[in-house]
């Protein structure tokens, strides 16, 4: 039953526009699908983690440091607002084959999944106000949660929040082969939404030291 509630967990928090589905798509735009599942891979390893952490000890700490949250909403909606930036700015592909066979030549499929890897990892990492939701959400939804249980909920979080990114990848690599040179504003769109939410992110912090 905890690791059904884990995956609904990570599917649903995984539909809002947040800095792993906007790298997943960009990955499956710009570069192959084997990239942008493998970008869905780190961030349900790093989604399932702070699961992980908010099942097993994080909220007596934020409850007894409140400025603890407000810090982590600014460092993250500075490092979400620089890769929104970043990927609405970003060129479509090259269609020529001389610039595809170049694209293949610099990676292995080995070093491209590993890219992608660390990448997916990476965005949820620097992304430390997801502490706080993954504390809130599994607050609420299993308060009282044995360790192993807890565990359980944080593996179903992984299996969750991984299909999700898979589909978006593989919804994004069709959209991309239907739509051909009109896809290249999708990127552009998802990198600008990315960036209201870290303004949002910035405004919760600031909000915080305003109050107090």
């Amino acid at each position: 039953m905890f690791m059904l509630i884990g995956v609904a967990a990570g599917a649903l928090t995984g539909v809002p526009i947040g800095p792993v589905n906007v790298a997943v798509i960009d990955a499956a735009y710009r570069h192959t699908l084997r990239r942008a599942i493998a970008v869905g891979l780190g961030g349900a390893v790093a989604d399932s983690l702070y699961a992980g952490l908010g099942v097993l000890g994080v909220t007596p700490v934020l409850r007894t440091y409140p400025s603890v949250p407000p810090i982590l909403y600014a460092v993250s909606g500075v490092v979400l607002l620089g890769y929104g930036f970043i990927t609405a700015r970003s060129s479509p592909p090259s269609s020529t084959p001389h610039g595809s066979a170049e694209m293949k030549a610099q990676k292995t499929p080995g070093q491209e999944m590993w890219a992608g890897f660390t990448v997916g990892l990476a965005l949820i990492v620097l992304n430390p106000a997801a502490i706080v939701t993954w504390v809130v959400i599994m607050g609420s939804m299993i308060p009282e949660a044995t360790r192993p249980e807890g565990l359980a909920c944080a593996v179903g979080v992984f299996c969750g929040s991984f299909g999700w990114f898979s589909l978006v990848a593989y919804l994004t690599q069709k959209g991309k082969n239907v739509l051909g040179d009109k896809a290249q504003w999708i990127p552009r769109i998802v990198g600008i939404a990315l960036m209201f939410y870290a303004v949002y992110l910035l405004g919760k912090a600031i909000k915080y030291v305003v109050g107090s």
